[in-house]
């Protein structure tokens, strides 16, 4: 923008790619999200849909949720009597990987959508050590995989332990309006509830001060399609002739990465950030062609 206060092609350029990118966050976050009615009487909405994954976070118990949680379907099953994983949410979770990679964490997941907000709070943004973001892979591997195969109760049926211990999303969508809207609830919830709520607050805090805190260390989901994103359909590419080097996408880059050294990461988010703040225009996203 000039001193004048006019706004250059670009800058439009700019705000019109986040404003893409935020309608499409809003819309599939209420698509996500559509029974809020449920929020007022404490109720879990129970319909057919349920049986289908959504490709983001977005807890299974919120009482506004129309989908199912696919690491949250991973658990069940992976933790049921005959150990068996299932096709459905396997087959889901790596087409969806292959497709978009985790271009799904920037623009359809319902929680990255709410740490997002939560990083529009005016404090000082801080990175963290680059170590930190293998921590979901030994979550998506002991918390996801094996404990609900290897713990099981006296039916054989597994524990679901991502969501009974640390996930945050069903704390803030599920756990907290429930105890809310039940007083029966209530008078039951105890210190599990109180270490899931301090991990929750940990993640806010961490959101606040650290863009996608949550997505960077400890998302099993973004794992997964983290793997998938070197080989995913939907992918970035660099033109090396147009590229100055002049380090600015890595700058505005929420997940703390530089696109010209790994443009393929599997931290990306395809948020588009740096595609928009590219001052030579030599960032290119979209689906690779086809033979």
């Amino acid at each position: 923008m000039h001193r004048t206060g006019l706004i250059t092609g670009k800058t439009m350029r700019d705000i019109i790619i986040r404003f893409k990118r935020r309608i499409i966050q809003i819309a599939a976050f209420g698509f996500s999200n559509s029974h809020v009615q449920n929020f007022a009487v404490g109720r879990i909405y129970e319909g057919k849909w349920k049986q289908f994954c959504n490709p983001g976070l977005n807890c299974y118990s919120c009482p506004a949720a129309g989908l199912a949680c696919p690491i949250g379907a991973l658990q069940a099953v992976n933790g049921s009597q005959k150990y068996s994983v299932s096709l459905y949410v396997t087959g889901f979770l790596l087409a969806t990987g292959v497709l978009f990679g985790r271009a799904v964490c920037g623009f359809i997941c319902p929680f990255g959508f709410i740490q997002e907000l939560l990083s529009k709070i005016p404090l000082p943004k801080f990175r963290l050590p680059g170590g930190l973001k293998y921590i979901k892979y030994g979550i998506l591997v002991l918390f996801v995989l094996i404990i609900p195969a290897a713990v099981t109760n006296y039916f054989g049926v597994g524990e679901p332990a991502f969501c009974k211990y640390i996930c945050p999303a069903g704390t803030l969508e599920a756990g907290i309006p429930l105890l809310l809207a039940n007083e029966g609830l209530r008078s039951i919830a105890g210190g599990l509830f109180g270490l899931k709520s301090a991990i929750l607050l940990v993640i806010i805090i961490g959101c606040i001060f650290c863009r996608r805190f949550f997505c960077k260390v400890a998302c099993p989901l973004g794992a997964v399609y983290g793997l998938l994103n070197r080989i995913s359909l939907y992918h970035m590419d660099i033109d090396e002739d147009k590229c100055i080097s002049c380090g600015k996408c890595a700058r505005v880059c929420m997940m703390d990465i530089n696109p010209v050294d790994n443009p393929n990461s599997a931290e990306c988010i395809r948020c588009g950030k740096c595609r928009s703040g590219c001052p030579a225009k030599a960032i290119h996203m979209g689906f690779r062609n086809m033979p």
